[in-house]
This record gives C-alpha cells, sequence and structure tokens, in this order.
C-alpha cells in the first residue's frame, strides 16, 4: 500500500515538472547562430513614409512635403514625376446666344525642379516646400542615401481659376446696342432743346 502510494507521488511529480517543458518546447524558437548560441527575434523593417500637406492645389500654390523614419541626419534624393490628367473641358466663357468661346489659359513663368534633394534631422524627419510649375498627376519619390529607405506620395495640380470674363463677339452686342441707343436719345433731347430756344426766341421777337 505505501509502495503504490510512493509510486503514485512520483508519476504526479514528473507530470508537473514535464508541463513546463512541454509548453517551451511548443514556442518557436530563434535559428541558432553559427557558433549555437541563440539569435535575437527578427524586428519587422522600419518603413519610410513621404507626405504632402495638400491633395490637391492649383498651379502656383505651395504645397509642404513631409518625409519621415529616414535615416538621422542624411541626404534624401527626391524625384517628381509627371503624369498628364484626364484633359477636361477648355476654359470657355458663355456668349449671350448661349454659346461658348474658349479662353487661352495663362501660362505660369516660374520654373520648378523635378530632382532636388532634403536633408533629415537627427529623429530621420525633413520638411520641404515645393511650387509646382506644371499641371498634372505628380509623384515624389523620396530616398535616403545612406538607408537606402524610400517613399511615396501623389499632388493633383489643376489650372489656376480664372474670373468669368466678358469675351469679344456676341457678348458686346448688347451693351452696344444700349449704348447706341442712349446716344440716339441723347441726340434727340439735345435737337428738341435746341428748336425749343429757336422757336422762344423767334417769339419773343414777333411780340414787340
Amino acid at each position: 500500500m505505501r509502495l503504490s502510494r510512493i509510486i503514485m507521488a512520483l508519476t504526479v511529480g514528473l507530470a508537473v515538472v514535464a508541463v513546463p517543458t512541454a509548453a517551451g518546447a511548443a514556442q518557436p524558437q530563434p535559428a541558432p547562430s553559427v557558433d549555437g548560441t541563440p539569435q535575437p527575434p527578427p524586428y519587422p523593417p522600419v518603413l519610410a513614409s513621404l507626405t504632402v500637406n495638400r491633395p490637391t492645389i492649383f498651379l502656383g500654390e505651395t504645397v509642404i512635403l513631409t518625409g519621415r523614419n529616414f535615416g538621422p541626419n542624411e541626404t534624401v534624393d527626391i524625384v517628381v514625376s509627371v503624369t498628364p490628367l484626364a484633359a477636361p473641358a477648355a476654359g470657355t466663357a458663355r456668349r449671350s446666344d448661349g454659346s461658348t468661346v474658349a479662353m487661352t489659359p495663362v501660362a505660369f513663368q516660374a520654373g520648378a525642379p523635378l530632382s532636388f534633394t532634403a536633408r533629415t534631422n537627427a529623429q530621420g524627419v525633413f520638411t520641404r516646400r515645393y511650387t509646382p510649375s506644371v499641371t498634372g498627376l505628380l509623384t515624389f519619390t523620396a530616398t535616403g542615401r545612406e538607408s537606402g529607405r524610400t517613399a511615396t506620395s501623389e499632388l493633383r495640380v489643376l489650372h489656376k481659376k480664372k474670373p468669368h470674363l466678358p469675351v469679344t463677339g456676341s457678348s458686346l452686342d448688347t451693351p452696344m446696342k444700349v449704348g447706341g441707343g442712349l446716344v440716339a436719345a441723347g441726340a434727340v433731347l439735345l435737337l428738341g432743346t435746341l428748336a425749343w430756344r429757336r422757336r422762344n426766341r423767334f417769339g419773343a421777337g414777333g411780340a414787340n
């Protein structure tokens, strides 16, 4: 009887000891190095990012590019590629008869580089102002020279807004007609005034 209790106690003790051992064996172990020592667990790679403060602007406006998670105090090369947008209807002005006439867009004079650099701070962050000189879908690609990290961002650049101005042609017909009518009315009033003065002068002479 005592022997059976001893055997049972030993069995329970072995089972308790074996549970943590089995649990530890179930955990994935890092691959050993060449000399047999375990390697530290791998960390996820650090991903750089590039953002633009405004997704869409008009030609001539300025945006701010912000890069993060690049190498500390490194030079970042930024390349700009331009893809034309789907051609919208040309700027038009409406005539008085309902037809439209195309208006010539005004070209933006200042030029902007399609490749430039930025310098990160100790935290791997940089900011850069950029004023596009072309319209379209602009893609910025930033690459750190030392870290090799890269990131991209997009910006839509549209033609500058133009005020709705009257155009030559039929749109001037109505103002010219009104002006002509006013001139004619003025001439009639002037002739009537002269005739009235002349009649009064001769009437006064006859009365004497």
